[in-house]
């Protein structure tokens, strides 16, 4: 089981923090980092988060770097580490730039992309962007078949409901082939099914092991139905609020977990690194 990290950086992380920390993650042998997305937060707001008791995001953010700026900018400063989107919402974005955004990161990381992707959960957030919501998980399947359309065929066309793409060259295409890795996140049976007809691997959020083991269960079934079975994709699990203990690590393996990604906020460098050795210590 590969470790990874999930971390944000704002407006109120300095720079030199964000070089310092992806070297570190890097140079410890972590196997990715996650960035996260949201392209605006709002001070009031009925969407519910989730993934809190309360239906609030913790903190009350204010603002978040872009992940594929971010993820770039770590990308010019490690070697090895793979670059996350954790999760992208592709729904609000256009496929087209999203595609582009994609492409060039795993051609700048030399193929070091995974692209996590979601259908999001705020809709004040959509609503701005003139994006609408309803249709979130219709779009976001028929977007991910229009990117596909642009990696992979020399001269890319799409036709669909809600995207139509002439004839066209879009290049560079990715490193990675025939794509970077789709990895689809969501707990719920909707987004269990996004993951067997369209996935790569599923990223489990927030999950303990006992939650894992029932999920777990129903995404089996959901692939045997379009003759997938689990061996076809990786399972990523972000614990979050559920601490990381020897057990739990033992448990995630044990539930066939290919790769845990534990959340390291830090107050600053000497923290992230005691953090970062506490997992190891753990994981040895």
């Amino acid at each position: 089981m590969k470790l990874g990290a999930t971390m944000a950086f704002s407006q109120d992380t300095p720079v030199d923090y964000i070089v310092e920390a992806a070297e570190l993650l890097d140079q410890a042998g972590l196997h990715s980092l996650w960035l996260p997305e949201h392209v605006m937060f709002f001070p009031a707001y009925a969407s519910r988060y989730p993934y809190s008791d309360d239906g609030r995001l913790a903190g009350n953010p204010r603002g978040l770097l872009d992940p594929f700026a971010a993820l770039t900018f770590v990308a010019a400063h490690t070697r090895q580490i793979r670059l996350g989107t954790g999760i992208c919402l592709v729904p609000q974005r256009q496929p087209i730039y999203t595609a582009r955004l994609v492409a060039d990161l795993d051609y700048l990381s030399q193929g070091r992309v995974d692209f996590g992707i979601g259908i999001g959960w705020l809709e004040e957030e959509f609503a701005a962007l003139g994006m609408d919501f309803a249709t979130r998980a219709l779009r976001c399947a028929e977007y991910i078949e229009a990117m596909k359309a642009l990696w992979t065929q020399e001269i890319a066309e799409f036709h669909g409901a809600t995207v139509d793409i002439a004839p066209c060259y879009f290049n560079p295409k990715p490193v990675q082939k025939p794509h970077p890795p789709i990895l689809v996140g969501g707990e719920s049976d909707a987004a269990l099914r996004r993951v067997a007809a369209l996935g790569d691997g599923w990223y489990g959020f927030d999950l303990d092991p006992a939650r894992l083991r029932e999920r777990l269960a129903r995404l089996d079934a959901l692939l045997a139905e379009r003759g997938r079975n689990r061996t076809d994709i990786s399972v990523l699990v972000g614990p979050n609020r559920h601490r990381v203990t020897v057990d739990s690590l033992a448990a995630y393996r044990d539930q066939g977990v290919d790769q845990l990604i534990a959340p390291l906020f830090a107050r600053g460098i000497d923290d992230l690194k005691r953090r970062v050795d506490g997992l190891l210590d753990l994981a040895r």
